[in-house]
């Protein structure tokens, strides 16, 4: 269950509102969720930052939750998730953040340092490895993943597409998305990968089915229906149909490492790091700020909710040792 003693508020962003969830005084922690998921996957994380003596803060990103959810699909571009980010953090009077972030959060969070370390004087980076844009355009490269399977990234990219599988049975496909990817309830070896989907099917057919994560309670699980039932998944879906328009817009950024202060929390039996292996290598060059990576033995994809205790030392104990705000 979500901490009692927090504020739900509402601020102003660059394409309307940005919903958030404070708890805490002291130096601002800016927490952004990945897919699909909300504010509500940091809960284990506010108390322990605001018992810390930070100011921590979880929003909805844009198309989620009680945030805005503008129509167009463009609207869902990096460089609009990165302004919101920076919005926010005015709207709390703050004139910088600590920003971290899982899962696409991750990526949000680092090209929020990347484009605006004026604002984000250090980022941390949950499941998803720092990889500078360049190569060829991603759609191209995720076309060419599978064989005759298609990746789940290809699979998104149709506006519609995922919305007609997952929205009939919101329930039934998230339940069966968090344990796909959860170090106690994932697919073992031999039996099919569900981040690929076969053709002419859909991405549920290789989900586990029978099999709820420790960490997912029916709680958790009624909060996470009722947000995404409430809202649609066109919003969170039109992240993955910006990955093109990033790679042009961010074409000035080929390449280009991230130097404020930096954290790096994956789980050892999550594929993103290992399919990242190469990123997280190319750390002393990407990340020359790197205070610590951590791989948790035993976790999957949703680390902080996952492992909760051991990301809430990982994360205090690197925000002390971060210089003091100027």
């Amino acid at each position: 269950m979500p901490p009692t003693d927090v504020t739900h508020r509402m601020v102003s962003s660059p394409a309307g509102r940005t919903h958030l969830v404070e708890q805490g005084t002291g130096p601002l922690v800016l927490l952004v969720h990945g897919f699909p998921e909300s504010w509500y996957s940091w809960r284990h994380q506010l108390p322990a930052l605001a018992t810390a003596g930070y100011r921590a803060v979880a929003i909805d990103v844009r198309g989620y939750g009680r945030s805005s959810k503008p129509g167009d699909v463009d609207a869902y571009r990096m460089l609009e998730l990165v302004e919101d980010n920076a919005a926010v953090v005015r709207a709390l009077g703050e004139r910088s953040a600590v920003i971290v972030g899982h899962d696409w959060g991750a990526a949000i969070a680092a090209n929020s340092a990347l484009l605006r370390p004026d604002v984000f004087r250090a980022v941390g980076l949950l499941s998803i490895p720092y990889a500078p844009r360049g190569g060829p355009r991603p759609t191209e490269v995720f076309a060419r993943m599978g064989g005759d399977d298609e990746f789940y990234v290809s699979y998104f990219q149709r506006p519609g597409r995922a919305e007609a599988e997952i929205e009939p049975d919101v329930r039934g496909w998230l339940a069966g998305a968090y344990a796909a990817l959860s170090a106690d309830t994932a697919p073992g070896p031999g039996e099919p990968d569900p981040h690929f989907i076969g053709r002419g099917g859909a991405m549920r057919d290789r989900f586990p089915t029978g099999r709820r994560p420790a960490w997912l309670s029916e709680d958790d699980l009624d909060f996470y229906v009722g947000e995404f039932e409430r809202t649609g998944l066109s919003g969170p879906l039109h992240r993955y149909r910006n990955m093109d328009r990033d790679w042009e817009d961010l074409a000035d950024f080929d390449g280009a490492p991230i130097t404020q202060p930096s954290l790096f929390i994956g789980g050892n039996q999550d594929a993103s790091t290992l399919w990242l292996s190469d990123a997280i290598a190319a750390y002393p060059t990407t990340l020359p700020g790197l205070v610590s990576s951590h791989l948790l033995d035993g976790c999957g994809h949703w680390v902080q909710q996952e492992r909760p205790t051991e990301v809430n030392h990982l994360l205090t104990e690197w925000l002390a040792s971060l210089p003091a705000e100027a």
